[in-house]
């Protein structure tokens, strides 16, 4: 029994202090901008603009395909039901629910994990093999502010935008499919579907895009920095980092659900 009581201690110490130097990346690199020499601010601002190329307009296409798929599955599957009992007009209240407060926020996160997450992990991982990093500081660059902080602010604008964009088209899947399946008038449908929506779940999409997008660049940029000096720990890294990445976002999206839902 004390045997187990030292493991969990030991657990609980190493998750905080993991969580500790998570935190200590977002926060000092902010600092560092906002406050450090203003020396490489261009070099930043032109990674950070590519970053959010990279994670936001390169994924539109696939987001746009799973928007409007599962948008029409949702819609398939609730209509098929809620017509045998005359309640049709919960399809709109299902599709936000569905949509904008939970699917959306977590599909796109998950999407972008895939895509973005482990290529992050990747280059970080692979630039501290190759002593890249070690130059960087051997210059007198702040890694923090030339790596950490466009990839923060980069990914988190990129993860807003595509989370608002995916509900945006899979409530119009659903708009679509329930049109033409159930001949009910757009303008019905309309009044229906913004009725159900409230500034709060815009609101909570956004929070929860927001700090999806923060914990998918921070998270592989740490454990690209864990890397010692061997190319074998790069896709260690990487794996490490989806599995850790994809964990938080279930957790904060569980909290912030419960904290304003319940």
């Amino acid at each position: 029994m004390k045997n187990l009581f030292e493991k969990a201690g030991k657990n609980f110490i190493k998750q905080i202090d993991y969580m500790g130097g998570v935190a200590g990346l977002v926060v000092f690199s902010i600092i560092e901008r906002l406050f450090g020499e203003r020396r490489g601010n261009k070099v930043v601002n032109q990674i950070l603009i590519k970053q959010i190329f990279f994670t936001g307009w390169e994924a539109l296409f696939i987001i746009t395909i799973i928007a409007i798929l599962l948008g029409l599955v949702i819609t398939i599957q609730t209509t098929s039901q809620l017509t045998k009992f005359g309640a049709e007009n919960l399809i709109g209240k299902i599709l936000i629910i569905t949509l904008v407060r939970e699917l959306g926020p977590i599909l796109t996160a998950i999407i972008i994990v895939g895509r973005s997450g482990t290529a992050i992990a990747t280059e970080i991982g692979n630039m501290t093999v190759a002593h890249e990093i070690e130059a960087l500081e051997s210059m007198g660059i702040d890694t923090l502010k030339y790596i950490m902080f466009p990839r923060l602010i980069g990914v988190t604008i990129a993860t807003i935008g595509l989370t608002v964009y995916f509900a945006a088209f899979g409530i119009l899947g659903g708009i679509i499919l329930t049109s033409l399946q159930l001949s009910i008038p757009l303008s019905k449908f309309f009044n229906i579907l913004f009725s159900n929506l409230k500034l709060l779940d815009i609101l909570i999409l956004i929070l929860k895009s927001a700090i999806f997008g923060a914990i998918i660049a921070t998270i592989p940029v740490y454990h690209g920095f864990k890397i010692r000096m061997s190319s074998t720990e790069v896709p260690q890294a990487a794996t490490k980092s989806v599995v850790r990445t994809l964990i938080y976002i279930f957790i904060f999206n569980s909290i912030i659900t419960a904290i304003f839902y319940i």
